[in-house]
């Protein structure tokens, strides 16, 4: 039988299809089709079967990840929606934190309200915060909340009341009153959605979830219609912000959960190559055309965040801990006010593109850069399939940049790529050494279209020694989507002072939790002997405003010591200092359920005494200041077989990516076929 991970881009969709008895994997690409996602899936899926030489009937999973949910928001093309709150509270929404989206820039502007005032309507009912009833529901307001919506021809609707995270009632009546008056809403409620304190982001990710509802589950009723054509009989999981799988009824519920769904995907994958070759340790570098994505793995598993902004909106969700930056191959570099070269975040994007692509692009990028220096392939790319202009990849920086700055075309190309390395080593920084962590400890892990031609010069700035590139690193994530679980993030606010007498509080929260997990668990169809839990609390010194995360791994009678040592180390590693006589509160109470997928093993690349084989000829290629114009061997990264090292320079192409080796640069090709450069 065979697996199939699919990762829905902007540019292109990618298909990886592994074979479950030895782990053999295919790659396949097709234009994305922006109008209809799925119409790229289904077409692929049925190119991939072909190709192959497979039957529907020999597919046994399909997994995949997508940005529509992201797009929706970035493109603030989401349904029309109404939002239903306590009342006194529906300005929360557009009041927020009151804090600016950029410090100095005053025509940088906060971003539009989710819900306009005039669909933010205000029914009476009021909980306090342990969750006792002080105003009951007015009934009749809802019902005549829910009229006015309709008659407003909104799609979707939100209801978020004053600490529904703490007794739920309030909003489940509301949301039974809704659908009697008008059934065809999509709606969501935040005791569903988020039931955690802190009113702003709650009732943020509740509206994102009610804007993106309808036309997320307009997708997978169309995802779920091509699969069934093409007469595959498992029913698709998708991937969501936390790395794990879920079941096309999960995701019509919670979409906002997908949010980084196919970054995400890449870091889960990064994590069990690593942990199979011996690298628990390691930063992920996903560059791709527009952004550079990076997150950190810390003993064999990704660190997680539970707050992030998505077009300027908070999302409060469990999610993979990634940084993005606008650095990417079409990121464009220009000539600032004040006579400065600046690199991105302004991206060419796939239309026009680089110069180098002959698609109408003007603007000098770092593709052009990497053309211009023909440390890509001044010829062709994508194993020949698409002509590259390196002349004009020259001409434009020579005019946009070498000239004004007085420069040589090389130092010109060999400045843009250097500021993009440093902005991406900067990102790098923020989510390891700012939180306490030793880069030397770590390698780093390179994939995405450009993250191997930026990889060895970044690791060499962050004091990183070794970088691993993955086989075919442009579809990453979809092979990581292969690689991850079922599983699903429960929360439970119990904002209160916890010493050891009062540890019992905790137990039975958890002990809910648990309960709540193994249903869903349940509905998903993952049997006990397959389940897990993995348990997390939130927690602050008195005084603080924000927690630090503290893993368990068991809260039991006993378990209050080992949560306070594991506290204060967390906390010292956050910041840096511990105040070992003040008291701790605790926030929230994490339970991840989570349900093991078989997985295929990693397949063991051919082995092979030299890399003769793969040698495919020769050409110049800039190394930089130090090195200057080199002649380089050029090598198919397909017919480098395990074992084989080599010493730079050299240049390694494949289909998705391309790594450059600089004369102090050396790399061996393991089992497994991942090339471990040593970076000197």
């Amino acid at each position: 039988m065979y697996r199939i991970g699919i990762d829905v881009g902007g540019t292109f969709t990618d298909f990886v299809i592994t074979d479950e008895r030895n782990g053999d994997t295919f790659f396949h690409k097709v234009p994305s089709t922006p109008s209809d996602p799925s119409e790229a899936i289904g077409n692929g899926i049925e190119g991939l079967l072909t190709m192959r030489g497979l039957s529907p009937a020999d597919v046994s999973h399909i997994g995949h990840g997508t940005t529509v949910a992201t797009n929706l928001i970035i493109e603030r093309k989401g349904a029309l929606t109404g939002l239903i709150t306590t009342a006194g509270f529906r300005d929360v929404l557009e009041i927020g934190r009151q804090t600016r989206p950029h410090l100095y820039d005053y025509s940088v502007g906060k971003a539009p309200a989710l819900v306009a005032r005039e669909h933010r309507i205000e029914v009476a009912e009021r909980m306090d915060a342990q969750g006792n009833v002080l105003v009951p529901l007015d009934e009749a307001a809802v019902r005549d909340a829910a009229r006015r919506l309709r008659e407003a021809d909104i799609k979707a609707v939100a209801i978020c009341f004053l600490h529904a995270y703490r007794n739920p009632i309030h909003e489940r009546r509301a949301q039974e009153i809704v659908a009697e008056e008008f059934p065809e809403a999509y709606v969501s409620s935040s005791s569903d959605v988020l039931p955690e304190f802190r009113e702003y982001e709650r009732l943020s990710t509740t509206a994102l979830n009610a804007t993106v509802g309808p036309k997320m589950a307009l997708y997978l009723e169309r995802f779920l219609r091509r699969v069934n054509e093409l007469g595959v009989a498992r029913a698709p999981s998708t991937v969501h912000s936390n790395g794990g799988l879920m079941s096309i009824e999960t995701v019509r519920q919670f979409p906002v959960r997908t949010c980084l769904s196919g970054p995400a995907a890449g870091v889960v994958g990064a994590a069990a190559v690593g942990r199979t070759i011996g690298f628990r340790n390691l930063v992920t570098f996903d560059v791709g055309g527009t952004s550079t994505d990076v997150s950190l793995i810390h003993e064999g598993a990704p660190l997680f965040t539970s707050t992030r902004a998505v077009a300027g909106y908070p999302v409060r969700t469990p999610m993979v801990d990634i940084h993005v930056i606008g650095a990417g191959g079409g990121s464009i570099a220009a000539i600032d006010d004040a006579g400065s070269l600046k690199v991105g975040p302004h991206s060419a994007g796939a239309v026009p593109g680089p110069v180098a692509y002959m698609r109408g692009g003007e603007q000098p990028t770092i593709t052009d850069a990497e053309v211009a220096l023909q440390r890509l392939n001044p010829v062709a790319l994508l194993k020949g399939r698409m002509p590259v202009d390196a002349d004009g990849a020259r001409r434009v920086i020579g005019e946009r940049v070498a000239a004004p700055l007085n420069l040589s075309v090389e130092d010109a190309a060999e400045g843009i790529i250097r500021i993009a390395n440093a902005n991406m080593a900067r990102a790098i920084r923020s989510v390891s050494t700012e939180r306490g962590y030793d880069l030397a400890e770590f390698a780093l892990y390179a994939f995405g279209g450009a993250g191997p031609l930026h990889a060895l010069e970044v690791a060499q700035e962050c004091g990183i020694a070794t970088v691993i590139v993955p086989q075919e690193p442009g579809t990453m994530c979809a092979r990581g989507i292969l690689l991850s679980d079922i599983s699903f993030d429960f929360v439970k606010s119990q904002i209160a002072l916890i010493d050891e007498a009062g540890w019992a509080a905790i137990v039975d929260a958890f002990a809910g939790l648990r309960e709540q997990a193994d249903a869903w668990l349940e509905q998903e169809g993952v049997s006990m002997p397959q389940r897990s839990y993995v348990l997390a609390i939130d927690a602050r010194y008195v005084g603080q405003n924000f927690e630090v995360q503290v893993a368990m791994d068991s809260v039991a009678a006993g378990d209050y010591a080992a949560f306070e040592a594991g506290f204060r180390d967390a906390h010292t590693r956050e910041y840096g200092y511990d105040v070992p006589d003040r008291a701790i509160e605790i926030i929230n109470c994490r339970l991840k359920a989570v349900g093991a997928v078989p997985k295929a093993p990693l397949s063991p690349a051919a082995e092979g005494a030299d890399a003769s084989a793969a040698h495919d000829g020769e050409r110049r290629v800039y190394h930089g200041k130090q090195h200057g114009w080199l002649t380089t061997p050029v090598y198919d990264r397909e017919r480098l077989a395990a074992g084989v090292t080599l010493q730079g320079p050299a240049v390694i192409e494949e289909m998705s990516s391309t790594t450059v080796l600089a004369p102090t640069h050396s790399l061996r090709v393991d089992a497994y076929g991942n090339l471990i450069v040593r970076v000197a």
